[in-house]
């Protein structure tokens, strides 16, 4: 097996060179019999046999063409005329008005004695002024051609030209055998130049192939390959197809890198607080406040890593593809009142308000858990970053055949500058959304909901200011306006 590419692309225009030839040198072949080759070769013989009776007629103009130099072997031509008629290299015969042949070419004086009587024969029976006919002979096949002597003054009756359809075959042949001996010098010829072009066709690949292999961990991500500046060439597209996908990966190990160091965090805070915590209760008297304070703290940091897992387990599903919705009616007016419930005992420590401005009452096909996780993952998040005294604002209306639920705050506010990461895992703004700050969480909560509001074919945008509250939308498709039983107060307030 070939590996080599330059050397599949040497033998491969090789192959094809020869293939080439062959059917060159056999359409040659097969052509030499079409009608078209016989046609010209009687018009060649038709103008032979022309040319000869205009000899005859200029030489009748100047005396007597035949002369009889003995009884036996009758008329003949003057040498004189018979010499001119030596010009023409093909097979001709002169008959006079008895039927024998007062010329004969040398060419037809050499056929055997039986092929001769023939060509006589058919020289007599030739129809003048047709197209020239073929005659089979033993050892030759000709055309023929008879014209007359129409002056009846003179012996000579008819001329007959013919030639050898042997000669053109022999033109064939000997065209043929030159392109069989030309096909080697050929063959070696293109299989050079086929190599020198593989070679500098496949040399870009090469070096392409020698800065791939220089990248060989997640470290050399960050260098790219030469040669992607070119417009149109296929290796330039070729090369910026790499340098995207190597971008990706760069991308993707900078993501697992901080995602690893992020986790990694994350897990080693509750750990330490568990270890300090079961150490501390080890410690403590059996049954005292102080052993259950203890185990109760413990108990926290082991919920606290349970909802990490939890969380991170949810987003390696959904990169897999496998974030999976049992779809259902879902009423998302009832769903908005149960979580303003929630949100106000989450609230109250703080005094904080919760006010549900808009209410429609909206169906969507969706699953409801899901749902449920991310709306009370937003009034969590608005709740948790809002100062006492604040207000958190809930809405749901229907816009353009879709449902759009708003939590609103009066918070901190989020910085322009970080608002474009807060989708992102693990992501904090700054100090006061840390873990220190008693606010902090695992970060996951904001990148969850939004794969819960991808998966539903919906979204989730944000927008904020520093020190004026954000807002959360989340637009989901496809909902329906649900006929109420009754008549519906204005929406209830609740604080």
């Amino acid at each position: 097996m070939i590996r080599s590419i330059r050397a599949r692309v040497t033998l491969l225009l090789m192959l094809a060179l020869l293939v080439c030839v062959v059917v060159f040198a056999v359409g040659i072949w097969i052509g030499r019999k079409d009608e078209a080759y016989y046609r010209e070769l009687q018009r060649y013989v038709e103008s032979q046999s022309e040319l000869a009776i205009r000899i005859i007629m200029q030489a009748e103009a100047r005396g007597p063409v035949t002369v009889t130099r003995d009884s036996l072997v009758g008329a003949q031509l003057v040498p004189e005329v018979a010499s001119v008629m030596e010009v023409i290299p093909d097979y001709l015969m002169v008959l006079d008005t008895a039927g024998r042949a007062v010329y004969v070419s040398q060419k037809a004086r050499a056929l055997p004695p039986g092929d001769l009587t023939s060509l006589q024969e058919s020289a007599l029976n030739s129809e003048p002024g047709t197209s020239a006919r073929l005659l089979t002979l033993r050892s030759d096949q000709i055309f023929l051609a008879a014209r007359l002597e129409n002056d009846p003054t003179t012996p000579i009756e008819r001329i007959v030209a013919g030639s050898s359809t042997n000669t053109t075959e022999a033109l064939w042949l000997d065209l043929l055998r030159s392109m069989l001996m030309l096909a080697p010098i050929v063959l070696v010829t293109g299989g050079v130049a086929a190599y020198f072009i593989g070679g500098v066709a496949v040399r870009p690949i090469t070096t392409i192939i020698t800065e791939l292999e220089a990248i060989t961990d997640g470290r050399s991500l960050h260098r790219r390959l030469g040669g992607a500046d070119a417009q149109g060439d296929e290796l330039a597209r070729l090369t910026s197809t790499l340098n995207a996908m190597i971008g990706r990966l760069e991308n993707s190990f900078g993501g697992l890198r901080r995602f690893t160091a992020d986790a990694s965090h994350e897990l080693k805070t509750p750990l330490t607080v568990l270890r300090a915590s079961i150490e501390r209760a080890m410690m403590a008297r059996r049954g005292s406040n102080e052993q259950m304070e203890y185990l109760e703290d413990a108990l926290n940091e082991v919920t606290r890593m349970a909802d990490l897992v939890n969380s991170l387990l949810s987003l390696a599903r959904a990169d897999e593809g496998r974030f999976d919705l049992v779809r259902d009616v879902v009423l998302l007016d009832s769903m908005l009142r149960d979580i303003a419930e929630t949100a106000t005992i989450l609230g109250e420590p703080n005094g904080i308000a919760v006010v549900m401005s808009e209410c429609e009452p909206l169906t969507v096909e969706g699953d409801a858990p899901r749902l449920r996780q991310l709306l009370l993952n937003l009034v969590e998040n608005a709740i948790k970053y809002t100062t006492v005294g604040g207000t958190v604002e809930l809405s749901l209306a229907s816009e353009n055949g879709s449902a759009v639920l708003t939590v609103k705050d009066t918070g901190m506010g989020i910085a322009a500058a970080d608002l474009p990461f807060i989708f992102e895992r693990f992501w904090r703004a700054d100090r006061a959304r840390s873990r220190g700050s008693g606010r902090g969480g695992t970060g996951l909560g904001l990148a969850i909901s939004q794969y819960i509001a991808q998966a539903h074919g919906g979204t989730l945008t944000a927008q904020s200011r520093l020190g004026r509250g954000s807002t959360f939308t989340l637009t989901l498709p496809g909902t329906v306006r649900r006929e109420q039983s009754r008549p519906e107060t204005s929406p209830p307030r609740v604080a």
